[in-house]
């Protein structure tokens, strides 16, 4: 069996702090954010309940901290280029074009094993005539599609557990669409996808055939509906096939494991962890946040000649008490052990909704900050630097109202800035939100500035002699508009800071103290108010005066 990996995480390597003697003022180089980052994210986790340790970053072999697991730079020399040029006019178009006609071939087979099958037979495992066909059809169809795609060899290591020895498999890292090719090595497992799949022509007939766990982000019943199902069919003893998941959520580049979701650690049950490897001389199917598009990941792998995948699965995992009724504890040993299995970093890295973050401390943070990539979208909207700010005080602008107060002068443009700001159920953001980033992105002003301009445009006056204080409420859209931190992480380290209790609020002094003196955060938020370029003041006036 595999061993338990340590309850707790390696301690940070050096100095932790390195600005935290700098004057405030003074903004770090962007350049050095990134070697920080990585040093923070090895700082000691947060316990969990029960004294547990949730999880930490850990260096890996011979590194100095974990890279960046959702950016993939692929570097092609001019021989490269050229053959990739050459073979992509002629193989690449002919292997797309027959793989696409195998995946239509497979469609009529799926449909064959849940034609005219009621709700209730679909809620039980099916072994009857149609289901050996339609697997055997299914299984066939699919490696001769990913054969034509270039994946001529799939390389096995280890041995596969029965569903009885393990029901759950959990597969890393996760790096590219192609990875489901993982499921024939396994014998075609049970998966989970999202419910809006089951309307795209083929996918969704496949998901039926496969009587996959269904979650919708839609439905906030059906997480509690889908944690229900795993439960039932990973303690069935064997009648249902084995349920697959891809636990990091997302796809990263495979220099690092990102951290595990608790979904498939659930059920407290045995596990069977299964390595993934692309053991290429050019990684071309890597599909990570930040680097090649979908198009240009298949016409890159479609046109090499062979495409080697490596499947390794490890010895079965059994939890211990304590990891049985924790699923973090879980799934962040499960995370750990793989990692070393495959010589790599684990990380407390992940997707939230659509921003890529990581761990500093008690808070997930913007693996970018949001002010940077919020620069970008005004140039690229055509934002001129300069003119009047929003006069201050609550209220919310829709984002046509946001463009005509910018005077942009592109239409499409509004919906892409929007998104940078804490939205209401009618898409509208909070005018304190914008008034702040632009005043960040003016230049000009110090963190102690800033930080307090942030408090005065999100303080309320206190219960007792009008006294200034910070809510929950403003002290989370400041930390989610400056570091990307998701609302719960906010709220936790209010109640940590003193904000619920006694005083009902934060005070400008505990603000600043967090902000500009914690030997975490201080650094964080210096660097994360700078810009990457100085934006300088245009003479020019908005275009609506």
């Amino acid at each position: 069996m595999l061993p338990n990996p340590a309850r707790s995480p390696a301690p940070c390597a050096g100095d932790t702090t390195p600005w935290s003697r700098l004057p405030l003022s003074v903004c770090p180089s962007p350049p050095s954010l990134r070697p920080w980052l990585r040093r923070q994210s090895q700082l000691p986790a947060r316990r969990g309940r029960g004294g547990a340790a949730s999880g930490g970053g850990q260096p890996g072999p011979g590194r100095g901290g974990a890279p960046e697991p959702f950016v993939h730079e692929l570097r092609l020399t001019g021989a490269q280029r050229a053959k990739f040029y050459l073979l992509g006019m002629v193989l690449a178009p002919l292997r797309v074009a027959l793989a696409f006609i195998v995946l239509f071939l497979i469609w009529p087979f799926a449909l064959l094993q849940v034609l005219h099958r009621s709700e209730e037979e679909l809620k039980e495992p099916l072994t009857d005539w149609r289901s050996s066909v339609s697997h055997s059809s299914v299984y066939l169809l699919s490696r001769l599609m990913f054969f034509l795609l270039g994946f001529m060899r799939i390389r096995v290591r280890g041995q596969r557990a029965s569903r009885l020895e393990a029901p759950i498999l959990v597969a890393a890292p996760h790096s590219t669409f192609f990875d489901p090719i993982i499921l024939l090595p396994c014998d075609i497992p049970m998966v989970v996808s999202r419910t809006e799949n089951l309307h795209v022509p083929v996918i969704g007939a496949l998901l039926r055939y496969n009587q996959a766990i269904l979650v919708s982000r839609h439905d906030p019943a059906s997480r509690k509906k889908v944690v229900e199902e795993v439960k039932r069919r990973a303690t069935s003893q064997g009648k249902w096939p084995q349920v697959l998941f891809f636990p990091e959520g997302t796809c990263s580049n495979k220099k690092a494991l990102l951290k595990f979701k608790p979904g498939a650690f659930i059920a407290g049950v045995p596990i069977q962890p299964i390595l993934v490897r692309y053991p290429n001389s050019l990684d071309s199917t890597t599909w990570a946040w930040q680097g090649p598009g979908v198009l240009k990941v298949i016409w890159l792998t479609a046109s090499q000649l062979c495409t080697t995948v490596e499947v390794e699965f490890l010895p079965v995992y059994q939890p211990s008490a304590e990891e049985s009724v924790n699923p973090t504890l879980y799934a962040s040993n499960v995370q750990r052990a793989m990692a070393r299995a495959l010589g790599v970093p684990a990380t407390e890295c992940e997707l939230v909704g659509t921003l890529p973050v990581r761990a500093v401390g008690r808070l997930r943070v913007a693996l970018e900050p949001r002010l940077w990539a919020l620069e970008r979208a005004l140039r690229r909207a055509r934002w001129v630097v300069g003119g009047p700010l929003p006069d201050g005080g609550a209220g919310t602008l829709g984002c046509q109202e946001l463009a005509r107060w910018l005077g942009l002068p592109h239409p499409e443009a509004p919906e892409e800035l929007c998104a940078y700001f804490q939205q209401d159920t009618g898409g509208a953001v909070d005018t304190r939100a914008v008034r702040l980033a632009l005043q960040a992105l003016e230049g000009g002003r110090s963190p102690e500035e800033l930080t307090r301009l942030a408090f005065e445009l999100f303080c309320e006056a206190g219960a007792r002699r009008g006294t200034p204080r910070l809510p929950q409420e403003g002290f989370c859209a400041i930390l989610r508009l400056l570091l990307g931190t998701p609302w719960a992480d906010g709220a936790e380290l209010y109640a940590a800071l003193g904000g619920a209790e006694p005083h009902h609020g934060l005070s400008i002094g505990q603000f600043q103290d967090f902000a500009l003196r914690h030997p975490d955060y201080a650094p964080l938020f210096s660097t994360y108010l700078c810009l990457p370029v100085p934006t300088h003041r245009a003479p020019t006036p908005y275009a609506n005066g």
